[in-house]
C-alpha cells in the first residue's frame, strides 16, 4: 500500500471529520491506536533495551516543528499531546521528536539535516541528538543523481561530536527499493538507493563506506575522554581553525585506557573550517597542517590518527555487466541477437493490448469531477474519467473561418495527465498541480473525451496532507466554441478505476488471458501494452540482479507475480553536472549531481529470493511505447578496486582499537601505515592491473608509474592479494625489500580484479556456446 505520510494509510483520510496532524479528535484516536499497537508489540517481543533487546530510542511524529506553525493553536496542542500520550505507553526508553525546538521537557529535540555541530537542544538537561544526517538526498524521476561526498559527510560528523555531539544516525546507511507502488511522491524513483554507503543491491559504496569506518574507529578510541567531560575546551588556533579539547582526571571503571600516558585522559579534535586553503596550527607545541574543510582527530592529545579528509579507504568499482544465458533448450542461439557488445533476451514476447476507455461493469457515473484518491482509495495509479462532447457542423465551419481550436482548460492536475479524443491519445501532461491546456480534434457529432489521471507516488512530506489528493482540481471546460465555452466540471462524467490487466492480474503465473498474441520483432511500439516474456533465466553465484529498462518508456514490471516497481525513462537535465566533486564548503543537494542528459533510472532491482534458475516470468505493462526486445539482465559487483597510501599516513585505526580494547600496548610495527583491500562477498582477488610503490601518479583505473619504483611492487602485491577476498600491505622500504628513492616520501597504488569463480565459469560457458 501507498502511504499518504509515513504511516499514514489512504483509508485514514475517509474518516469523518479527520484532520491530520493537529488538536483533531479521530486523528488522535487513531494515532494513539497505532503508536500503542507497534509499542506493545515490541515490549512483548522483548525488544527494548531494558529487556535486553536493541531499541534504545523511539520517535513521535517527524519534522512536526517545520510544519507546527501552519495548525495555529491547533498544532502547538497536538504536539503536547502527542508527546504526552507517547509517554504514557511506558515504553521504559527516551522519546525524541526531531526538528521540534518547542518539544516538552520530557521530550528530547533533535536535529535533523545535512551539519548538526552548531545544535542545541532545547534544554541543557537533554543530549545533543543528530537523529538524521543525510548522507545523500532523494531522487524524482527526470532529474539529476544528487551524491554527497564523504570526505564532506566525516566532516559533519567530527565536527559535530568536537563541539559536544552524544549521539548521531545516517540517514540512510543502506539504501533500498521502492518495490510495487511504495515509492513516495511526488515523482519519486524506484530506487531508494539515496548515495548510502551501503547501495540498494547491498554492496559496499567504496570509499563511502570504509572512510566512515576509519573516522568511527577513531572516533572510538576518544570515548574515555568524551564520556568523562561534560563539555569541551575550546581553543582558537587561526582565524578559521580551532581545537576543542575532551581532558579529564579520572579512572571511568570499564573503560581502557592504554592510550594515555597517565590517569589523565584527553582527546582533541582540531579543525580547519576554511572551505579554500589548508592550515598549519600550534597545539600544545606541537604543528599540525590540516587540509581545507577538515578535521583531525586526536585520541590521546597529541597523536592524529585521522583527517576528515584524508581517504585511505579502498575504492570499489561497480560494474554493470550483462548476463549472456546459456541454457540452449531454453534459448537457442538464433534467438539471442548482439548489439554494441550487449546481449538481449530476444525470446518470442507475447502481447496484448489494454482497453483505452472505460472497460468493466464496476464502472460508475455521476455528475462532477471526483478527486483521484477519493475514488480510487489508491488501490491503483491509474483513474478513467470518461464524459461525451456533441461538436454541431457550425462549430466546425467556426473554427475553420477562424482559424481557431478548441482547448480543454482545466485549473490543476498532479502528476499525469493523459488526454483521450475518441480513443487516441492527444495529450500528455506532468507536473504538480499545474494548469492544463491542451488543443483538441473533435469530429463532427458524439466525440467521446477521456481522461486518465495517474499517481507517480503519493505526496509523503507537508502539512494537511489529507487534502492534497491527486487528479484533477479545480474547473474543467473546453474553450473556443461558436456558443461560448463548455463547463464540464458539472457533466456527467462515468469513472473507472484501475486498468483491465491489473484487475485480470496479467502480471499472475496463474493468469490464462486467452488474448495473448505473439509479438513481432518490426512491431510499432504502442502505448498502454502489456508484454509476457516467459523462460529467462538468470546466472548462478550471489551478484545482485537488475533488469536494464532503457529501451522502454513508461509502466510498471512484475517477476514472478512480485511488483518490482514503476519505470520510466524520463531524461534529466543536460546542464547542472559537475566533472570534479569538490567536497570543500557547505553540501547541498545540487552540489555533486551526475548523470545529465540520461534517463534518471534505468536499472531495476530483482531479489534473487524472487527469481528461479530457470522459466521465470516477465511481465511488462509499457504506457508511452517501448521495445521489450531490448530489455537485459545484468549482475551488480564490484569487480574493480583501487587503494592509495602513502607512508605520511596515519597507522592502521583498526590495530589501534583492537589494541586499545584488550589493553595492549601498541607496538611499533602496529604504527606503520597499511594498505587495505577486500572483494564484496563471495568473490576473490584474481588479478592484479596495477601496482607500484614509489611514487606513482593518477587515479583508480588511471595509475601510472612515476620516476621512482619499486620494481617488486607487482609480485609482493600479487603475492599478498590473489586468491584472498581481502589482504593488507605495509607501507614500507622493508615489505618491498629495497627503498626506490631515499628521502623522498613514497606511495602505495594499487588496482586489482575481483571474481566470483561460479560466475566466471558461467561467462565461459555462455561464451563457448556461441
Amino acid at each position: 500500500m501507498n502511504y499518504v505520510c509515513r504511516g499514514f494509510p489512504v483509508w485514514l483520510r475517509d474518516i469523518p471529520g479527520i484532520e491530520f496532524r493537529t488538536n483533531n479528535a479521530p486523528f488522535k484516536e487513531e494515532m494513539k491506536r497505532f503508536v500503542s499497537k507497534v509499542v506493545n508489540l515490541m515490549r512483548e517481543e522483548r525488544l527494548f533495551s531494558w529487556q535486553g533487546g536493541p531499541i534504545i530510542l523511539l520517535q513521535i511524529e517527524n519534522e512536526y516543528g517545520n510544519i507546527e506553525n501552519s495548525y495555529g493553536k491547533g498544532g502547538k496542542e497536538y504536539m503536547k499531546w502527542a508527546a504526552k500520550m507517547a509517554l504514557s505507553l511506558g515504553a521504559g526508553v527516551p522519546w525524541v521528536m526531531c526538528r521540534q525546538q518547542d518539544a516538552p521537557y520530557d521530550i528530547i529535540d533533535t536535529c535533523n539535516a545535512y551539519y548538526c555541530d552548531g545544535f542545541k537542544p532545547n534544554s541543557h538537561n537533554k543530549p545533543t541528538m543528530w537523529t538524521e544526517n543525510w548522507d545523500g538526498w532523494y531522487t524524482q524521476w527526470g532529474e539529476r543523481l544528487p551524491h554527497r561526498p564523504v570526505e564532506d559527510l566525516a566532516f559533519a560528523v567530527a565536527r559535530f561530536f568536537q563541539r559536544g555531539g552524544s549521539f548521531q544516525n545516517y540517514y540512510m546507511y543502506f539504501g533500498g527499493t521502492n518495490f510495487g507502488r511504495t515509492a513516495g511522491g511526488p515523482l519519486q524513483i524506484t530506487s531508494y538507493d539515496y548515495d548510502a554507503p551501503i547501495d540498494e543491491y547491498g554492496l559496499l559504496r567504496e570509499p563511502k563506506w570504509g572512510h566512515l569506518k576509519d573516522l568511527h574507529a577513531a572516533l572510538k578510541l576518544c570515548e574515555p575522554a568524551l564520556v568523562a567531560t561534560d563539555s569541551p575546551t575550546y581553543i582558537k588556533l587561526g582565524p578559521k581553525q580551532e581545537a576543542h579539547v575532551y581532558q579529564a582526571n579520572v579512572h571511568l571503571e570499564g573503560l581502557n585506557l592504554s592510550m594515555f600516558e597517565s590517569s589523565s585522559i584527553c582527546s582533541a579534535f582540531l579543525a580547519n573550517i576554511d572551505e579554500w586553503k589548508e592550515a598549519t596550527v600550534t597545539f600544545r607545541g606541537q604543528r599540525y597542517t590540516i587540509p581545507p574543510w577538515s578535521v583531525s582527530v586526536l585520541p590521546d592529545c597529541r597523536n592524529t590518527v585521522f583527517n576528515t579528509a584524508k581517504v585511505r579507504a579502498q575504492t570499489s568499482v561497480k560494474l554493470v555487466e550483462s548476463y549472456l544465458p546459456t541454457v540452449s533448450n531454453i534459448f537457442p542461439a538464433p534467438q539471442l541477437r548482439h548489439q554494441n557488445d550487449f546481449y538481449y533476451i530476444s525470446k518470442s514476447w507475447m502481447t496484448t493490448k489494454e482497453p483505452l476507455n472505460i472497460w468493466s461493469k464496476s464502472s460508475f457515473t455521476v455528475e462532477g469531477i471526483w478527486e483521484h484518491l477519493n475514488v480510487t482509495k489508491d488501490q491503483s495509479d491509474y483513474l478513467w474519467y470518461s464524459t461525451r462532447v456533441y461538436v454541431s457542423d457550425s462549430d466546425i465551419l467556426f473554427w475553420e473561418e477562424n482559424d481557431v481550436h478548441p482547448k480543454l482548460t482545466i485549473d490543476g492536475v498532479r502528476d499525469i495527465l493523459r488526454v483521450f479524443i475518441n480513443g487516441q491519445l492527444i495529450g500528455n501532461v506532468v507536473g504538480h498541480w499545474i494548469k492544463v491546456v491542451q488543443t483538441l480534434q473533435f469530429l463532427p457529432g458524439y466525440n467521446d473525451l477521456t481522461l486518465l489521471t495517474q499517481t507517480v507516488g503519493l505526496q509523503n512530506y507537508g502539512a494537511f496532507l489529507e487534502k492534497d489528493g491527486a487528479g484533477i482540481r479545480g474547473k474543467i471546460k473546453i474553450t473556443g466554441f461558436e456558443n461560448g465555452d463548455i463547463d464540464l466540471s458539472k457533466s456527467l462524467w462515468t469513472y473507472q478505476v484501475g486498468l483491465q490487466g491489473e484487475f485480470l492480474k496479467f502480471y499472475s503465473e496463474e493468469n490464462e488471458n486467452s488474448e495473448w498474441v505473439e509479438l513481432t520483432p518490426d512491431a510499432i511500439p504502442s502505448t498502454f501494452t502489456w508484454y509476457k516474456q516467459t523462460y529467462f533465466d538468470v546466472p548462478g553465484g550471489i551478484d545482485p540482479v537488475a533488469l536494464d529498462f532503457k529501451s522502454m518508456g513508461k509502466g510498471q514490471a512484475w517477476v514472478n507475480g512480485q511488483h518490482i516497481g514503476r519505470y520510466w525513462t524520463r531524461v534529466s537535465p543536460k546542464s547542472g553536472c559537475q566533472q570534479v566533486c569538490d567536497y570543500r564548503g557547505a553540501y547541498n543537494s545540487d552540489k555533486c549531481s551526475t548523470n545529465c542528459g540520461k534517463p534518471t533510472q534505468t536499472l531495476y532491482h530483482v531479489p534473487r529470493s524472487w527469481l528461479k534458475a530457470t522459466n521465470n516470468l516477465l511481465v511488462i505493462l509499457e504506457e508511452t511505447g517501448g521495445n521489450p526486445f531490448e530489455i537485459s539482465v545484468k549482475l551488480h559487483s564490484s569487480r574493480i578496486i583501487c587503494a592509495q597510501v602513502s607512508e605520511s599516513n596515519y597507522p592502521p585505526l583498526q590495530k589501534l582499537v583492537n589494541a586499545d580494547l584488550i589493553g595492549e600496548e601498541v607496538s611499533a610495527n602496529n604504527m606503520i601505515p597499511e594498505l587495505h583491500l577486500h572483494c564484496q562477498q563471495g568473490h576473490t582477488i584474481s588479478s592484479v592491473a596495477f601496482a607500484s610503490f614509489g611514487t606513482p601518479g593518477g587515479s583508480c583505473q588511471n595509475f601510472s608509474r612515476g620516476n621512482c619504483h619499486a620494481p617488486s611492487s607487482m609480485s609482493i602485491v600479487s603475492e599478498a592479494c590473489q586468491g584472498k577476498r581481502s589482504c593488507s600491505i605495509k607501507i614500507s622500504d622493508s615489505a618491498f625489500g629495497v627503498d626506490p628513492c631515499p628521502g623522498v616520501v613514497k606511495t602505495l597504488s594499487v588496482e586489482a580484479r575481483c571474481t566470483s569463480p561460479l560466475s566466471d565459469d558461467f561467462f565461459q560457458e555462455a561464451v563457448s556456446s556461441f
